[in-house]
């Protein structure tokens, strides 16, 4: 129990300094750009550079892209007016929120998730300069910081789907609602849990022929430098069970908590990914203007490992699916791991434009990048 609450005390420690990870300067961010390895064909630009911590990217009407953070507070939209690749505008829609790590759009309404809760922005659109005031859709969420913060997107059905992490590095909960995946009606009714056993994801996206919820997961820490594996789990019925914090991977039961526990009681991963990747956003590309062999794959954000003796990740790759299935895993976009082991950017979410183009979103150097096709 001791070793439980130490490791979880060292976890917190290290989550914190994420956070509070101060920005890059201007001359660093365009650095890290001569660094990045791209497909051939492939360019990179900034598409905005004042965007302090920014994560979860939805899009709005007339292109605006909207950006949730966590350590600022802020949620900003990004407007592109000329169309040139570049937002000339950036209005700040809230300030001093609770970790607004989410956002979603629909029909004009732009919606946050905070820590404990989910708002909304009505007629947004029309308000970019003097946003209305948020009105309240649930605010039953537990109030604990580790892993509170949270995704949001609709999903084919219209609802909002979102999820409650672990309040621990690795814990049995006693709440219900911990380590779960769930969904509600745009005015906050008709709350459930979907699946349970998920210890935190912040990413996820439905594949586009099949409906199919697929979604990221973070293993635990401290076993290692090399287990458990972070994982891609696909959720396909309500009351899955996705192992935590029993099992991990599909295969390796946990050693606080496995015991007497079998790993094929629970739903096992689509794939695993190498240990503490930390893969966050995910987007099944939809577009054409990247080729062929692009379309309907899955582009990973792989936010890169803090806790690991050499790290890796801090980088964006690419999942082969075949009938559904993912076949391979391979490298799309990498260089925000300098060669010295210290991270110039983090890749936290991917959202595609209508001309096809991919934005990036990176929390540690506050900037959101454009990626495109020209080849």
């Amino acid at each position: 129990m001791f070793k439980a609450k130490l490791f979880n005390r060292f976890l917190t420690a290290g989550w914190l300094a994420v956070l509070l990870t101060s920005q890059l300067p201007a001359a660093e961010k365009q650095h890290s750009l001569d660094h990045i390895k791209l497909p051939q064909g492939f360019t990179i630009s900034l598409f905005a550079d004042n965007v302090p911590n920014a994560r979860a990217m939805a899009l709005g009407k007339d292109g605006t892209v909207f950006v949730g953070t966590m350590s600022s507070g802020n949620v900003y939209a990004l407007q592109d007016i000329d169309q040139n690749g570049k937002a000339e505008l950036r209005h700040i829609i809230a300030s001093g929120l609770n970790i607004p790590n989410g956002v979603a759009y629909k029909d004009g309404t732009l919606y946050v998730t905070e820590l404990n809760r989910i708002i909304r922005f009505d007629n947004i659109d029309q308000h970019l300069d003097s946003p209305p005031k948020p009105g309240v859709v649930y605010k039953d969420f537990p109030n604990e910081k580790m892993h509170g913060w949270k995704y949001l997107r609709f999903g084919p059905d219209n609802k909002l789907y979102t999820s409650v992490g672990a309040p621990c590095n690795i814990c049995l909960p006693t709440k219900d609602i911990f380590t779960s995946l769930v969904r509600l009606n745009t005015d906050g009714s008709d709350m459930e849990i979907l699946a349970r056993g998920i210890r935190n994801t912040v990413g996820f996206d439905w594949h586009p022929i099949t409906k199919t919820l697929y979604f990221t997961e973070n293993g635990r820490d401290w076993l290692g430098d090399d287990i458990p594996p972070d994982e891609l789990n696909k959720w396909t019925k309500k009351g899955q069970h996705f192992g935590y914090p029993y099992c991990h991977g599909g295969e390796l039961l946990d050693p606080e908590y496995g015991q007497g526990k079998q790993c094929k009681s629970y739903t096992a991963p689509e794939w695993k990914f190498n240990a503490h990747m930390a893969p966050l956003g995910i987007h099944f590309y939809r577009g054409v203007q990247f080729p062929k062999s692009y379309h309907l794959q899955l582009l990973v954000a792989q936010h890169g490992s803090w806790n690991r003796t050499i790290p890796h990740g801090y980088r964006i790759a690419m999942l082969k699916l075949k009938w559904g299935k993912v076949v391979s895993e391979q490298v799309f976009a990498e260089g925000w791991l300098g060669e010295n082991g210290k991270a110039i950017g983090r890749p936290v979410d991917i959202l595609e434009l209508v001309d096809g183009s991919l934005l990036v979103s990176d929390d540690l150097a506050g900037v959101i990048y454009r990626i495109s096709y020209d080849g």
